[in-house]
């Protein structure tokens, strides 16, 4: 079949499948296809799949449902970009990427597709970290730590290294709070005596996600919805 009569083919459909969404990418890389799109390598689209990660989050917690079908498919399209950059190089593609998380799902539920029996949710989460941790033979604290990614946004990183090293473990929601009036003790008197009060304030928001992490918050969905409320605060102003 010819370029031509391939895309009459796709114009015709009434509707598309992951088939032909694959098919699509690659007539945009093609000669014949999009200019634009077939310039593009990972590090120039890069950017692209962070903010549609962020769109169908966005979604979500509006609960649209029209617009997470939407959004899902603006992120589904960017990891078959990426797939097609890595097939043209004959490095892997997609099916490759299916295959492969696939046999990862399986592997690390064990009490589904094996014979492992657990209770509950926290023991599914405890099997799929010693799982992983053997997968990716990250046996040290050390190594664990640096494969969090340090582009992750800062507090759901802190979240994550105040997990792992077990940063207030033991410690009740109340007794954070002491931790977090001294670290503010810190700061106040760091200011007082015309030191650089960065350190002091960073220390206060890392006792902030420990604490978050004590009561069950998530401290970075916390500060987004804070951050909007503010937002709607001063544009509810505006109208009035």
């Amino acid at each position: 079949m010819s370029w031509n009569e391939t895309n009459e083919a796709l114009i015709r459909k009434d509707r598309y499948d992951f088939e032909d969404l694959k098919q699509i990418m690659r007539i945009l890389r093609s000669e014949e296809g999009c200019p634009w799109d077939r310039e593009q390598d990972h590090h120039s689209i890069r950017v692209c799949l962070i903010e549609e990660t962020y769109e169908v989050a966005e979604a979500i917690d509006k609960e649209d449902t029209a617009l997470l079908r939407e959004e899902l498919g603006d992120l589904l399209f960017q990891v078959v970009f990426h797939a097609q950059i890595e097939a043209e190089a004959k490095e892997f593609d997609m099916e490759d990427v299916i295959h492969d998380i696939s046999a990862k799902m399986i592997h690390r539920h064990p009490h589904v597709f094996g014979k492992v029996e657990v209770e509950n949710s926290q023991e599914v989460l405890q099997n799929w970290e010693t799982i992983k941790t053997e997968e990716k033979q990250r046996n040290t604290l050390e190594e664990k730590l640096l494969a969090i990614p340090p582009m992750m946004p800062a507090l759901m990183r802190a979240t994550k290294v105040g997990k792992k090293t077990g940063r207030a473990e033991g410690r009740t929601p109340t007794e954070q709070l002491d931790v977090l009036e001294a670290e503010l003790q810190s700061m106040r008197s760091a200011l007082e005596n015309g030191e650089d009060p960065k350190g002091s304030l960073g220390s206060f928001l890392m006792a902030t996600t420990d604490l978050a992490r004590l009561l069950g918050v998530d401290a970075e969905h916390a500060l987004m919805q804070e951050t909007n409320r503010i937002i709607d605060a001063v544009s509810k102003q505006k109208t009035t």
